[in-house]
C-alpha cells in the first residue's frame, strides 16, 4: 500500500502513527502489512523501516491521498 507523509512526516497506517522525519515530508512511501509488523520502503528503494505493529485494525485505505487543493473564491 502507499501512503503519503505529512508536512511534518507522519504516515498513519491501521490507526497507527508513524513519524518518519520532515525529510520525507510530502512525499509518498510505500508499505507491507503483516501481522506483526509494518515494512515501509522509502525512495531509494533500498532503505527499509521495520516498526512493529501496535494494533489489529484491518487497512482501509491502499493508495496515499493527493494534496489537498483550494477551491478558488470569488
Amino acid at each position: 500500500m502507499q501512503r503519503r507523509a505529512s508536512a511534518t512526516g507522519v504516515i498513519v497506517v491501521c490507526g497507527q502513527k508513524i513519524a518518519m522525519g520532515r525529510v520525507h515530508a510530502g512525499q509518498i512511501l510505500t508499505v507491507a502489512v503483516s501481522d506483526t509488523s509494518l515494512v515501509i520502503e522509502l525512495d531509494d528503494a533500498e532503505t527499509r523501516v521495520v516498526r512493529p505493529t501496535t494494533t489489529t485494525t484491518p487497512v482501509r485505505n491502499i493508495k496515499g491521498d493527493r494534496p489537498w487543493t483550494v477551491p478558488s473564491v470569488s
